[in-house]
């Protein structure tokens, strides 16, 4: 199952995980990136996107493998 805030990023299965990465670092609210003890929430949310992608780059690529 794919993370619904990953869907909302709309990004295709050949985007770079920079590309991925920035557009989860657009995704959040101003007001949410510059409070200081959200620091461990944001980089998990990061990460979580990241692995979303990674997933769905895994099961999307017939050339894998």
């Amino acid at each position: 199952m794919i993370d619904p805030a990953y869907q909302r990023l709309g990004l295709p299965p050949a985007a770079s995980p920079l590309t991925v990465l920035r557009a989860a670092v657009r995704a959040l609210h101003p007001d949410t990136r510059a409070v200081r003890s959200f620091r461990t929430a944001r980089k998990r949310f990061y990460r979580q996107m990241l692995c979303a992608h990674a997933a769905r780059k895994a099961t999307d690529d017939p050339q894998s493998g």
